[in-house]
């Protein structure tokens, strides 16, 4: 998935608000004045959303706009604690099997239907169908039973202990009155959503902008902001532009563009500025039925070609750090013993000629059977940061031998016709890393099929076992033992060169009120951001009739 900042609830899986601790640099607030009513915020992504249907989004630019409509039953805190959401409270049982739900009273859907537990039963009757298209279903079907003894209880009971018992209710309850009964593939909540969070869809306007106006119905409160507004922009230079003049309001900038806002007095009048490092990696993944790449050799030559912190300095311009495996530097599931591999040219090319690869006519590049070594690899368009990764690895391959042809590929047609359909060699991606560090959506070798997030076909016995081990089990210590296993085969197998761990580096409006950086990032206390009555600048209807 890619990586992005956007006002997301955490994971949900699954993509949503990217999850970091915070560094500082935070700027100096404006005067304050008293929380009032009014105002928009507007963000930009670099890509339109493809649906509005929770479980079916995998990409960024619909989750973001996914969890400020829907909500869980639980959530995370900005201490990262779980906690009740639309439950009021839940109670697990001794033998950590069963989690009952209790929901708060008068809870109801945007259209002013009553959300009871029969929703949250249909929401698991939902994600565990096998006829549901969806990336995020597995944990579901471990639930050996759901019951629902009256309106405002729920109660789960687990086949077997799951470390993520709890934390799989923060996924979003859905509404039963609207889906039961439906072609999913053909409901129109993908692109009119009918949720129960603190913000409702107002307007759709494909390939331009996506507008939500503050829900009366939301159980927290009316949020102080009239709306929010996400235009689709996908140059970032032209984002950028479009923050000079003050028609965004927010933006996640690039390295290049962080360090040129350093020395825009203008900028620095009008915004804050925030960074913290994200709970996200960046890595160059390869397509294992290429049957080139299938040879671990040929991988581990790659590894051994890349210079991750000339990457690191020259692409992200030194904010951020090497990323080693799929879990964040510092974080308990991280294993710090192992290590990356060293640039070596020497042994790159070394390894490359144990696998066959040489250079017999002395061009420059290595073949094998008279066809030279050209790798194809492709990223999204929109994101430079990606393109410049591209370009080194395109050139630290080429001391070796090997020809890279990088490719930029628009964001939907990157997802529909190259990643879903496994038409790739090699990518430049990123994943957003969720709180619980179970591995099996990306990892796990059933999980190859179309529209699965193990796109690279990654299969390895002993991974699955250990995902297993690490996944059905509350005890952090044995979970450790087996993420720390994982890693190691990881770095032997190679099926991703993790190369960094990015800084999120985020600007906002100063007549905002209300950001603060926190475990979560930043946007978790969004309903309570305001702008003060004198700097008020949007009304939401005079937005949507534009």
């Amino acid at each position: 998935m890619p990586i992005r900042i956007s006002f997301r609830q955490i994971f949900l899986s699954w993509v949503g608000l990217s999850l970091f601790l915070a560094l500082g640099l935070l700027g100096p607030s404006s005067a304050l004045g008293q929380p009032t009513p009014g105002d928009v915020l507007v963000d930009a992504s670099i890509g339109d959303a493809n649906t509005f249907l929770p479980g079916l989004a995998s990409d960024t630019a619909s989750t973001a706009v996914i969890g400020q409509i829907y909500r869980g039953l639980v959530r995370y805190d900005r201490e990262l604690k779980i906690v009740p959401e639309l439950a009021e409270s839940f109670t697990i049982s001794e033998d950590q099997l069963t989690i009952t739900f209790k929901l708060r009273p008068n809870l109801t859907w945007e259209d002013g239907q009553p959300l009871t537990s029969k929703d949250c039963l249909f929401t698991w009757k939902f994600m565990s169908d096998p006829k549901t298209p969806t990336p995020y279903g597995e944990p579901f079907t471990q639930i050996e039973k759901a019951e629902t003894p009256d309106p405002l209880t729920f109660i789960v009971t687990y086949k077997r202990p799951l470390s993520r018992a709890l934390s799989l209710w923060a996924f979003d309850i859905l509404p039963s009155h609207l889906l039961e009964g439906q072609d999913v593939s053909e409901s129109p909540l993908a692109r009119q959503p009918v949720g129960s969070g603190p913000f409702r869809l107002v307007s759709w306007e494909v390939g331009q902008r996506v507008i939500l106006a503050a829900s009366e119905n939301y159980f927290k409160g009316r949020p102080l902001l009239d709306g929010l507004v996400t235009r689709s922009i996908p140059n970032m230079a032209t984002q950028m532009m479009e923050l000079k003049t003050g028609t965004l309001d927010q933006m996640t900038l690039t390295p290049d563009q962080w360090e040129e806002a350093q020395e825009d007095l203008t900028l620095k009048e009008n915004f804050n500025f925030y960074r913290y490092p994200e709970f996200a990696y960046t890595y160059l993944g390869f397509n294992l039925k290429d049957p080139r790449l299938a040879d671990k050799r040929v991988r581990q030559a790659i590894a051994y070609a890349l210079d991750k912190e000339e990457i690191i300095q020259g692409v992200v311009l030194g904010l951020g750090q090497p990323a080693n495996g799929p879990f964040k530097p510092g974080s308990w599931a991280h294993n710090p013993k192992v290590k990356p591999y060293p640039f070596d040219p020497a042994k790159a090319r070394e390894l490359l000629a144990e696998a066959g690869w040489v250079d017999t006519d002395k061009d420059g590049f290595v073949d094998k059977n008279g066809q030279r070594f050209v790798l194809t690899i492709m990223t999204n368009q929109g994101n430079p940061v990606r393109e410049k990764t591209g370009l080194l690895v395109q050139a630290r391959l080429k001391d070796v031998g090997v020809e890279v042809k990088l490719r930029i590929i628009e964001w939907a047609a990157f997802l529909k016709e190259y990643i879903d359909k496994r038409a790739f060699e090699a990518i430049i991606m990123g994943w957003t890393i969720p709180l619980d560090p179970d591995l099996f959506d990306v990892w796990n070798s059933t999980k190859t099929r179309p529209g699965d997030l193990n796109f690279v076909s990654f299969a390895n016995p002993e991974v699955d076992q250990l995902i297993d081990e690490g996944r059905f089990t509350l005890d952090q210590a044995k979970r450790k033992v087996a993420y720390d296993r994982i890693q190691e085969i990881l770095r032997e197998e190679v099926p991703y060169v993790f190369l960094y761990v990015p800084d999120s580096l985020v600007t906002i409006n100063k007549r905002f009120i209300g950001p603060e950086v926190s475990a979560l990032g930043i946007g978790d206390n969004l309903i309570e951001w305001y702008v003060p009555k004198d700097k008020q600048v949007y009304q939401i209807k005079s937005l949507m009739t534009r």
